[in-house]
């Protein structure tokens, strides 16, 4: 199993500015990369403290790759129906070149009605919009001289530059929450699948029909599942719910409130979506762990709350989200360190403690300022 972090800002300038929330978020990338994690992964969203922080996702990970080595990049995700698949292949090329072939592409379909109506962008026919940005971006990145021909965009004679550094192209993802015929439809493209588990269950037959249907239409390949969950560990189960429930509390008001719109909001694109807010409105953060869509506790706890979790789901890439509810400083650090030294050795069966000839360094040294 790798693991990796996985930011989602939900904070605003009221409750954290934005210098200190970057700050914390390369520091803990720096320490990642140190510590041998493989993934840092960031989210676009917009005009919300629910991601707002962060429109370019990939301006973030050029930032990550010139302060790392050898984590990867990944977007998680980019937007591709607010882009031009232009301006997003050579984008991504771009930081493809920069960190030396780091890159991996995660992209979502969008899902807040107050995002589309700003961009102008209808919510009916986002589907086959996305699909078709997504397979045009595909295009530009292993080919020369694309024309292009759709009710969304159309270019010709297009070689976007600089070329990517990883051949064919840097890896996809996709994401999907709860629409069977979403994940059966990853697995028909070929791309890697992103989860975000969340509310009162989990559905991992949702997760299989990917993983058929992948291996139906590329048996010579193998399907990839990437999962991000809130994640606290502390020296204690009792001190962990003490730092995590505050900030799971806000994680969960600032997600409600991003999700208002759906009120009043229908589209065919979206079945099941009008009122999804009320069942994260009711949720505490008690929920959160009960359910397992947070991760809180001792090292103990964790390792088992993980490995509950990796019975039903079997994910290739677990990814940590460490900045929940505006969470950073030490706590996020400490949290991070204890990740590394306790948990991850034991979900991989190995002793506790760095290998000290793997010449990575702890996550986090005794008496290690904070950023």
């Amino acid at each position: 199993m790798r693991f990796g972090l996985s930011f989602l800002p939900d904070c605003s300038p009221k409750t954290r500015a934005p210098a200190d929330y970057y700050e914390d978020v390369l520091a803990l990338s720096r320490l990642a990369d140190q510590a041998g994690l493989d993934y840092v992964k960031m989210t676009e969203h917009y005009l919300h403290p629910y991601g707002g922080y962060c429109p370019s996702p990939l301006t973030f990970l050029a930032a990550v790759a010139a302060q790392t080595a050898r984590i990867r990049l990944m977007t998680g995700c980019v937007l591709p129906v607010f882009h031009h698949p232009v301006q997003l292949a050579s984008h991504i090329s771009m930081v493809d070149a920069i960190s030396n072939g780091r890159v991996e592409v995660g992209f979502a379909r969008a899902y807040l009605p107050y995002e589309f109506s700003t961009f102008q962008v209808p919510m009916d026919g986002s589907r086959a919009r996305f699909e078709a940005t997504v397979n045009a971006v595909d295009r530009l990145l292993t080919e020369e001289h694309v024309d292009e021909a759709t009710e969304f965009f159309a270019f010709q004679d297009a070689t976007v530059l600089p070329r990517p550094v990883q051949q064919p192209r840097p890896p996809f993802w996709i994401a999907a929450v709860q629409t069977p015929a979403s994940f059966v439809r990853i697995g028909e493209m070929g791309h890697g699948l992103l989860i975000t588990p969340s509310g009162t269950s989990f559905n991992p037959a949702l997760v299989e029909l990917y993983r058929e249907s992948f291996r139906r239409h590329h048996p010579h390949e193998q399907p990839r599942v990437a999962a991000s969950l809130p994640v606290l560990v502390a020296d204690t189960d009792q001190e962990a719910r003490r730092i995590a429930d505050p900030y799971l509390g806000r994680y969960l008001e600032v997600w409600s409130s991003a999700l208002a719109k759906w009120e009043s909001t229908v589209s065919t694109d979206y079945a099941n979506y009008t009122g999804i807010g009320h069942s994260i409105s009711a949720m505490t953060a008690k929920d959160m762990r009960i359910f397992g869509s947070a991760v809180v506790g001792s090292p103990a706890q964790v390792i088992d709350r993980i490995g509950r979790f990796q019975e039903q789901a079997h994910a290739d890439v677990l990814l940590l989200q460490t900045d929940f509810g505006g969470l950073g400083g030490t706590d996020a650090q400490r949290s991070l360190d204890a990740f590394v030294s306790s948990v991850m050795p034991a979900l991989n069966g190995q002793p506790d403690g760095p290998d000290p000839a793997d010449g990575r360094e702890p996550a986090l040294a005794q008496g290690s300022p904070t950023p």
